[in-house]
């Protein structure tokens, strides 16, 4: 979340960045610095009834040595008044720093210069271009007819047990799904990245930590029982490892790297784009995720989104990158890359991953912190990226690379995979 810092120092400024989000701040922001007003204003008259109680105590014990007993307990009723009136401020200054919190979660995080402005996906910068044009032979099919004519992908199967968005990989189609983990796997941990192994369910802190919570709720699968949280995305249990951590200067920059199954309740989609593997309410991704010092996350965001590129490229598929503008980046990023393949046989873009900068955003709500060189606490910056999100690499590694009568596999994967094509 912003801090209470910038919010007083330059509201304005606050105002107007999150209007690139298509988000009214200006109410809102006037709220919190007038609960903080509050909140100081309380604190100012707790500090001074504890300074008179303290008085009073010290007066206490001299009169009962003088024998004044009288004005002894005179001097206990003011001590046992003034603790009733501080437990009265304690109560409403408790209640007013609740209601702080729960204000200063409502706003999304400042969008970086960057950012262009814009209302949704159609105002998106298209910043590079990359990757062969495909060559589909006559009568090329969508992946969810390769899937079916090959026998590769079972989504009535997935139906059947479970329900729509949650498909069985069969044969070459699960050896594939392996392949695509391993291989992303390793070319992150090549690139410096740490590899781990999260639960793939959280608790509300770590939901809160991310931003996940109380924003995205209603597209988490919850497990009411025991209060748990299946994990969209790695970023959430991964960034959450470093919650309430503050790292030594020579512990940064963190770069860590994982493989989860994701699950995404998807509420409200429709259509067109949830055929296949298009959209799925259960698939797999690997996550890359860094903690940096505020002067290098840019530099950082840089190289992750050439890495994600690398891998793409590696694939040889056609991509595009977009730079979100405000009204399409999500309610805690700072900056955000998308990566979309080219789908010849379904005609559209498909997107496969995102690569976010938070700034100092999540590391405020996670209090994860660092040491400067002065050896004082600063705010870290976090990051993430999918690299990569695997159902639209692989709906787009079928259409792309399908002949007259099998699918190619890409050179890259076959060492993984283990065979070179699928009929």
């Amino acid at each position: 979340m912003l801090t209470l810092k910038v919010l007083r120092e330059n509201p304005e400024l606050v105002i107007k960045k999150l209007a690139v989000k298509n988000f009214d701040a200006a109410g809102l922001v006037k709220e919190i610095i007038g609960l903080d007003d509050n909140r100081k204003a309380l604190q100012t008259k707790s500090d001074a009834l504890l300074a008179e109680q303290k008085k009073y105590a010290a007066q206490i014990g001299q009169l009962m040595k003088q024998g004044l007993k009288a004005e002894a307990e005179a001097a206990k009723a003011e001590v046992a008044a003034l603790k009733a009136q501080s437990n009265d401020l304690l109560a409403q200054a408790d209640e007013n720093n609740k209601e702080l919190e729960a204000k200063l979660v409502l706003l999304p995080n400042m969008p970086c210069d960057l950012v262009p402005e814009g209302k949704g996906a159609e105002d998106n910068v298209v910043v590079k271009m990359g990757g062969p044009e495909p060559q589909l032979p006559e009568g090329a099919l969508p992946h969810w007819e390769l899937a079916k004519k090959y026998d590769i992908i079972d989504f009535d199967l997935g139906v059947k047990i479970t329900g729509a968005g949650f498909p069985v990989y069969k044969g070459k189609g699960a050896r594939l799904q392996r392949a695509l983990i391993n291989y992303f796997l390793d070319k992150n941990t090549a690139a410096g990245y740490k590899e781990v192994e999260p639960p793939v369910m959280v608790n509300a802190a770590s939901g809160f930590g991310t931003g996940q919570l109380p924003d995205k709720e209603a597209q988490m699968y919850y497990c009411g029982l025991d209060d748990y949280y299946l994990v969209p995305t790695a970023e959430v249990p991964v960034t959450n490892i470093f919650r309430d951590e503050i790292l030594a200067p020579e512990a940064l920059p963190q770069k860590l790297t994982a493989y989860t199954p994701c699950f995404r309740r998807e509420a409200g989609s429709y259509g067109k784009d949830v055929r296949g593997l298009n959209r799925l309410h259960q698939f797999d991704k690997v996550e890359i995720v860094r903690v940096e010092k505020p002067e290098n996350s840019y530099a950082a965001l840089d190289q992750m989104v050439a890495h994600v590129e690398s891998l793409v490229n590696e694939l040889g598929l056609k991509y595009r990158i977009l730079r979100l503008c405000g009204g399409d980046m999500s309610f805690t990023s700072a900056i955000t890359y998308d990566f979309e393949l080219w789908s010849a046989a379904q005609g559209r873009w498909l997107e496969i991953s995102s690569v976010s900068n938070f700034e100092s955003y999540q590391a405020n709500r996670l209090h994860l912190r660092y040491r400067d060189e002065n050896g004082k606490t600063q705010l870290c910056h976090t990051l993430n990226g999918s690299s990569l999100a695997l159902p639209r690499v692989v709906a787009a590694l079928l259409e792309d690379n399908q002949k007259e009568g099998y699918i190619e596999i890409p050179e890259v994967l076959k060492p993984y995979t283990g065979f070179d094509r699928i009929d």
